[in-house]
């Protein structure tokens, strides 16, 4: 008995030590994150403009967009032992999410607009804000800005709230409407930039009357400084562009992608989207002074952060009736032209079609196809302007084959730019459409159906990634697979592109050869913004998977249905959920 007794002693004092032990585990955590996230370092515009080297602040980690990272810890030689580091599971839903990373800190806007800060170096939460949404639709987010000691996210219900980086309290909320109309039928899914002093957004408006536009807050206080149009007003400039048709029938100009910013110009450079209510401006009216352009639709803005004063425009394509919009990132590059270098805007729009332009004067400089289009017969060399061909206009009797697809040669799916080896990574969806007669239904209000088909002679590689040179405008070399591209595209200076695919794949590419060396299964969709970024001293990737937006549902059935069904690669994919996937080295 005696015997027992010190056994059931030593058994309860084991117990004891455990739960002891077990509670100092999580105190030593709970210090570490108190520890780290008074750590912070406050934003500032000095280290927006020039990022820590282990950082990643702004949405494409430079304000000149080029999703490109000095760091080269992972490098050509040793990606081979890349590793999944820590995975941390996240809420279902619909998001192209990029992470922020600041101080050791990892900031990320999940769906239902849920803001997460945790240890970069192993994914434990520090802290969870949750903005609780009245009447309103959820919305895919491209992320967050960081900026002196706040957090700055956008939610569903057109609110900028402004949190305590350290606490994740909130410091001020501000409610974007439009008091044009008195409604809320936007949507914010631009990331947030700071600009000069200002917090600036793009707002969607895909149907709704009178268009969207670009708002710029005070970040002290949230209250709103000044507000852009993306539709021109009737009485305003190019409000003559529109057909005559009145303001409450004029729709698009979605501001859904966030822009860039040259502090030397003091410019912020945003693009806009088409307009789906294309009907109305299908035929000219022929009324003297009047003409169905649609601006400021497709078109390149550059505007002074500080008031919002229009500087220049450069509408790439009027008149868009395919749904092929300019939106995407505005990345600045110098590049020469007839021998004179010159500081440019370089933009392509869904057509692979890049367009340079003078970034202090929006004055045409080039333009490079990537060969994926049929639409432009030609451009004047002096005036970019582009001559279409007969395709370009659905009617009512015949079906066309339109290149690329309406969903996009290229979309949301950024480009990354090497400043060092001056080289440009473009990941391109090689897919056409059979254009069909106007009337039958589609998300277009001509109703010209549009069915995705390969491009003619396709081999059945649909995914392509394209390095380019815009000092020789060569294309250099391609990256060619079965699955389109599905995330953002990120170089670094260890000589590496990392990306995802439709096939759950992620992927380092050597940057000079396009091979690949390095390659693993993600479990979901990767339809994110990757980023890569160190933490006490040791470098990571990370990458959002299984929060596809309606571009990889578009696509997916697409690939359903041109790779066999059920039985084919895109049917025999599995769902292993949402999650925040970092790898490192091993």
């Amino acid at each position: 008995m005696m015997s027992f007794k010190r056994v059931a002693c030593t058994c309860a004092l084991l117990s004891l030590s455990s739960v002891w032990q077990q509670n100092m585990l999580a105190q030593t955590a709970e210090d570490a994150g108190t520890a780290l996230l008074s750590r912070l370092t406050p934003v500032t515009d000095a280290m927006l403009r020039n990022p820590p080297a282990e950082d990643w602040l702004i949405w494409r980690r430079t304000n000149d967009t080029y999703g490109f990272s000095p760091l080269n810890q992972i490098n050509r030689d040793n990606v081979a032992k890349l590793t999944q580091a820590w995975r941390l599971p996240l809420e279902a839903g619909s998001s192209t999410p990029t992470p922020l990373v600041h101080d050791g800190v990892l900031f990320l806007l999940s769906v239902n607009d849920t803001l997460l800060a945790m240890d970069a170096s192993n994914g434990k939460e520090l802290w969870t804000y949750k903005h609780k949404s009245e009447g309103s639709t959820a919305s895919s987010k491209i992320g967050i800005a960081l900026y002196q000691d706040l957090v700055l996210m956008p939610t569903n219900d057109l609110h900028i709230v402004a949190l305590n980086s350290r606490t994740g309290e909130v410091v001020w909320d501000h409610a974007i409407a439009d008091v044009s109309n008195g409604r809320r039928p936007h949507s914010l899914r631009s990331a947030p930039m700071i600009a000069n002093g200002k917090l600036i957004q793009g707002v969607t408006a895909t149907m709704v009357p009178e268009g969207g536009f670009i708002v710029a807050l005070d970040l002290e206080t949230g209250e709103e400084s000044w507000r852009f149009y993306t539709v021109a007003r009737p009485d305003g400039p190019g409000g003559n562009t529109w057909n005559g048709i009145p303001l409450s029938a004029r729709s698009g100009g979605s501001v859904w992608m966030p822009g860039s910013y040259d502090p030397e110009l003091d410019l912020v450079y945003f693009g806009t989207a088409p307009t789906y209510d294309t009907a109305p401006l299908l035929l000219p009216v022929n009324e003297p002074g009047v003409n169905n352009d649609a601006l400021y639709t497709n078109v390149t803005l550059a505007l002074r952060p500080a008031t919002g004063e229009l500087v220049w425009h450069y509408q790439h394509i009027a008149n868009d009736q395919w749904d092929l919009d300019w939106v995407y990132e505005r990345q600045l590059i110098n590049v020469p032209v007839n021998g004179v270098m010159r500081k440019a805007v370089i933009t392509a729009g869904k057509m692979a079609l890049f367009d340079a332009l003078d970034a202090a004067s929006g004055e045409y400089l080039f333009s490079l196809d990537m060969g994926l289009q049929n639409l432009i017969k030609e451009i004047d060399p002096v005036t970019g302007r582009k001559i279409m061909n007969p395709n370009a206009t659905p009617n009512a009797e015949d079906m066309n084959l339109v290149c690329p697809f309406a969903a996009g040669g290229r979309n949301w799916q950024s480009s990354s730019y090497n400043p060092t080896s001056k080289i440009l990574f473009l990941p391109i969806i090689e897919m056409c459409m059979n254009g069909g007669p106007t009337g039958v239904g589609s998300i277009l209000s001509t109703g010209a159906p549009m069915e995705p088909t390969p491009l003619p002679g396709s081999d059945g590689k649909f995914g392509r990634l394209q390095a380019v040179s815009f000092e020789t405008r060569e294309l250099l070399w391609d990256f060619r697979e079965m699955a389109p591209p599905t995330t953002a595209i990120v170089a670094t200076a260890g000589g590496l592109i990392f990306g995802g695919a439709l096939d759950n794949t992620f992927k380092a590419i050597d940057d000079t050869t396009g091979k690949v060396l390095w390659q693993t299964d993600t479990g979901d969709v990767p339809a994110s913004f990757p980023i890569t970024y160190a933490a006490d001293g040791k470098q990571y990737v990370a990458v959002v998977v299984g929060q596809p937006t309606i571009h990889a549902g578009v696509f997916k059935g697409a690939m359903f249905e041109l790779t066999g069904g059920a039985e084919g690669p895109i049917g025999r994919l599995q769902s292993s959920g949402a999650a925040l996937i970092v790898y490192a080295l091993e």
